[in-house]
């Protein structure tokens, strides 16, 4: 047996070997998957967007960087269950949330009562997600949301994440240049038609597109000195030493520190929950999207399906899992998109380019887990990590309002999405949720309460730029599956 070759050969059309475990398909490195070593690379350098979360968890939990580095570790360890349990995805965080979550824990004192607000709600997004999952009640309950809400709700995530980079004494404040020429930088390749043509045309610029936010993260290490924003990174040479039991014993709520949280605190936290699986259950369906199109590219050789059952399932307890070992800002989400993309455009070049479409992402996540222990990489992208999550958060902003808008059905729809989105962000998801159940029932009247999704568009007139999701389901793909360069970046 070769090292970096798996042990079991799938034949043509069949699935990759596994081992059967209930609802999912256990693989093994290099046993059941070949080890894929771009992938690996690709994961090394864009450790930098994990990493990025770091900041946040000093600024809103007040965490030493020991302790933040290694609740990402944590949830990197828990990234590997994915491809190994049978889901072919690279996970990530769930991106267009965080503002929200953000905004909901500054109502909280900072210290014990914020962390347990955030142990409250990452249990019941995991709880929550984990039996809709189990039950396969997912879509249905994505379905009687209506489309106004769901509109205002991405609305709302897209200005409260520009609003996190440009809030007054915010990031965009101490690193203006920076951020400036990185963020026009990164839009540029994401999303402009000029990038797009030249994209068509040379492979180089093919190639630099598919690495998402590295090229500006790598331009931000390089200009941020040099303008006097940011220091030079520090190289160290060594391991990066975990700090499981000072986590454990002093920020979970085993610790007798901050304990469990009063039940008061789940029942707060349930209409952000709702919204946030409103995201969520939005990128299980683009995930889908990919993975059947990178399949049919590969002409039928590697027999892979995505559920999104076991998808919910596996984030459902990733999410109760952090809550109780390192309650984690970014929260754990069912796709990095931007990742997903690059590596099935190479699953389609073929079986020599990559064996399996498993082998790809559970590789690309290997290499993200293991540059988490190099120091040598931490502290080369250490400086411009509050600049990694201010481009996350704004690239993620331009795409969430974009869809939240083209998730509009009508003129109306919008007009309730642009409210949802205020409250959203001024007053939070609770009272979001009530003021746009109050104007959709103002507005739709009883026809619409019978049944969402057949109401009569004839009374309302439709909003013509609208882009139809194939899935008719609450997608925040809606658009995005349009266009592979214009994919939300999550991590």
């Amino acid at each position: 047996m070769s090292w970096l070759g798996p042990t079991y050969k799938r034949k043509f059309g069949e699935v990759q070997p596994h081992i059967p475990l209930g609802p999912f398909q256990l693989r093994l490195p290099f046993i059941h998957y070949r080890f894929e070593v771009p992938d690996f690379i690709q994961g090394l350098l864009m450790c930098a967007v994990c990493l990025g979360i770091i900041p946040i968890l000093q600024e809103y939990l007040g965490m030493p960087f020991e302790i933040a580095i290694t609740i990402v570790i944590l949830n990197g360890f828990f990234y590997l269950w994915h491809a190994h349990l049978g889901d072919p995805v690279i996970p990530g965080w769930i991106t267009p949330a965080i503002p929200l979550l953000l905004l909901w824990l500054k109502t909280f004192p900072e210290g014990v009562d914020r962390l347990h607000a955030l142990i409250a709600f990452e249990m019941e997004l995991g709880i929550f997600a984990l039996l809709l999952g189990a039950t396969g009640l997912a879509k249905r309950f994505v379905d009687i949301v209506p489309d106004a809400l769901k509109s205002g709700i991405l609305i709302g995530a897209g200005i409260a994440a520009v609003r996190l980079v440009f809030e007054k004494g915010g990031r965009f404040d101490s690193y203006p240049w920076t951020i400036t020429i990185a963020i026009g930088f990164a839009f540029y390749i994401l999303f402009s038609n000029h990038f797009k043509t030249l994209r068509n045309k040379h492979v180089i610029f093919k190639y630099l597109s598919d690495l998402g936010l590295m090229p500006s993260l790598v331009l931000a290490i390089i200009i941020a000195p040099l303008l006097g924003e940011l220091p030079w990174p520090t190289i160290t040479w060594s391991i990066t030493v975990p700090q499981f039991y000072t986590l454990f014993t002093e920020w979970t709520p085993f610790s007798a520190r901050v304990g469990w949280p009063p039940l008061s605190l789940y029942l707060d936290a349930f209409p952000l929950v709702a919204a946030t699986y409103v995201v969520l259950f939005g990128e299980l369906i683009q995930a889908e999207a990919l993975i059947d199109e990178a399949r049919e590219f590969r002409h039928g050789d590697e027999n892979v399906h995505y559920d999104a059952n076991r998808n919910n399932i596996i984030c459902g307890i990733r999410n109760v899992s952090m809550s109780m070992l390192g309650p984690d800002l970014s929260m754990c989400g069912p796709l990095w998109a931007a990742m997903q993309v690059v590596t099935c455009e190479r699953y389609k070049h073929g079986r020599e380019a990559m064996d399996s479409l498993f082998g790809g992402v559970a590789s690309f996540r290997l290499g993200t887990f293991t540059s988490y222990f190099l120091m040598p990489i931490v502290t080369l992208v250490k400086p411009i990590l509050p600049i990694s999550l201010s481009l996350t958060m704004l690239v993620q902003g331009y795409v969430a309002v974009r869809v939240g808008v083209l998730k509009a059905r009508t003129f109306n729809d919008l007009g309730v999405a642009g409210i949802v989105a205020s409250v959203l962000i001024s007053r939070g998801a609770g009272f979001a949720f009530s003021v746009g159940v109050v104007l959709c029932l103002l507005i739709y009247g009883k026809d619409f309460i019978r049944n969402w999704s057949t109401y009569d568009t004839s009374k309302d007139p439709i909003f013509n730029s609208r882009i139809d999701s194939e899935s008719g389901s609450g997608s925040q793909s809606d658009s995005i599956s349009i266009d592979k360069n214009q994919r939300s970046l999550d991590s």
